[in-house]
């Protein structure tokens, strides 16, 4: 199986729309560069190559050190790194500046004829090595991840992409529906084996099978473990036993780049607990109530906090928290059980764009807030036909922020301890769904992933 492949017209009508905008804001040319494979200990030892986003977005080609230049005055063009001839035997030829230029509909031009040229604007590198290549053959500044510190025409051509990148065009959304399916499929496929699960390692090593088997790569490093309160747990090193949840976030990546983000738990032994069921029930109707509201011209930042409410509700109605709905939200009772936001943009990154800072994240005019429970959202932005976000409610004992909320004599007020202590087996449990925001109701990507507890307990 193979990810579908996009059309050159289609990269090809990206760079049109790109090089319109950047006219309209004044950036008379522009510089993106696909990067390098990153050395893991040594020179020749090397993570796996992926071409900078931006640059995967107006090419679809995964090949080291090439630079595209639009040019107001000169047009497009591509400008590689010829291939060492010695390097053939180790990796196998690559294609020929000739068969480059029929594949991608633009001219393609050996490196050394890059333009000298101060005036390129350019988006920040993922990397320093990167970032100092780069300014050498531009001979200007560049910085890694500098998106907060943006200026000039950089931040033009910045906001440019972003307007671009932010509603997906066809091309893209075919993409976005086979990642999700894809990543959906393995979730299923790794819950549906044979209970009981002796091992992280093993769910782990089930899952991305099943997404290597369907043509993916990784879209980001699997977080698999039955240490779900460790929002980003890595390493998948502990054993399982009867009573355990797995939670289990991990997506895909196309060929071209698109991400999947789907997060599932379920019991290790095939079989919730009864405090276990209780609250993956609240986060379930959390997050499908959630998914329902999406719609266009909803703001985003609504949806979180409405989904912390409908958590506090949860909360109160299993004897967690106490008091007014909207007191535990405002108190941060809430976020104390769930202190991310409820998703974020997604696309070419799993979090997409996110190399800009918040300048995709976060409308302008937008800022965070610095109210408890908002301050780590990602995405603040009314919601259009287009854009694919991610739904994921949690519950987390963490346990440093349940003895802050000891020491919290308001907050404590809030929480009855006696009660959450009887939920000791819930570490963590997340829901997460990739979502595409249409005219009507939301359309979910991941859907074939079970979710209803009893599917869960089924699968």
């Amino acid at each position: 199986m193979s990810s579908p492949r996009t059309s050159p017209e289609a990269f090809l009508e990206r760079r049109r729309r790109l090089a319109h905008a950047l006219r309209d804001a004044g950036v008379p040319a522009a510089a993106f560069c696909s990067g390098w494979a990153r050395p893991r200990n040594f020179a020749h030892n090397v993570y796996p190559f992926r071409a900078e986003s931006h640059f995967l977005y107006l090419t679809g080609l995964a090949r080291e050190g090439a630079v595209l230049v639009l040019d107001e005055e000169e047009g497009e063009a591509l400008y590689v790194t010829e291939q060492d001839p010695g390097d053939v035997v180790w990796h196998g030829g690559t294609a020929s500046l000739e068969e480059l230029a029929d594949e991608l509909l633009l001219p393609v031009l050996p490196l050394d004829e890059l333009p000298d040229s101060r005036s390129l604007a350019v988006l920040p590198p993922q990397d320093d090595e990167t970032a100092d290549w780069l300014a050498a053959i531009l001979d200007r500044d560049v910085e890694a991840q500098s998106g907060p510190h943006l200026g000039g025409t950089d931040l033009a051509l910045a906001q440019a992409m972003v307007d671009l990148r932010l509603v997906h065009d066809d091309a893209a959304l075919r993409q976005m529906r086979f990642v999700g399916a894809m990543t959906a499929e393995a979730h299923q496929a790794t819950m549906t084996r044979p209970r009981s699960w002796s091992a992280e390692a093993r769910v782990r090593g089930a899952i991305v099978g099943e997404l290597l088997a369907r043509g993916l790569d990784l879209s980001y490093d699997p977080i698999v473990t039955r240490s779900g309160h460790v929002l980003h747990a890595r390493g998948s090193r502990d054993q399982l036993v009867p009573g355990d949840l797995v939670l289990c976030d991990v997506g895909g990546e196309t060929q071209e780049g698109w991400a999947g983000d789907v997060t599932r738990t379920w019991p290790a032994a095939g079989r919730f607990s009864e405090t276990q069921r209780a609250i993956y029930e609240v986060v379930l109707a959390v997050q499908m109530q959630t998914i329902d509201a999406v719609r266009p011209n909803v703001r985003y930042l609504e949806l979180h906090r409405q989904a912390l409410r409908m958590l506090a509700s949860g909360l109160v109605d299993v004897g967690i928290l106490r008091g007014n709905v909207d007191t535990l939200v405002e108190v941060g009772a809430a976020s104390l059980f769930c202190p991310h936001g409820l998703g974020h943009l997604l696309g070419l990154d799993v979090h997409d764009m996110e190399d800009l800072g918040d300048l995709a994240g976060y409308a302008p005019g937008r800022s965070r807030s610095e109210r408890r429970g908002d301050s780590a959202l990602r995405l603040d932005r009314d919601l259009v036909p287009g854009m694919v976000v991610t739904i994921e409610p949690g519950f987390y004992q963490i346990p440093a922020l349940i003895e802050q909320a000891r020491s919290d004599a308001y907050l404590a007020e809030h929480v009855d301890f006696d009660v959450l202590s009887r939920f000791a087996d819930v570490r963590g449990i997340r829901i997460e769904d990739d979502v595409l925001v249409t005219d009507g109701p939301a359309e979910v990507l991941s859907i074939l992933a079970p979710k209803l507890a009893a599917d869960v307990e089924g699968a």
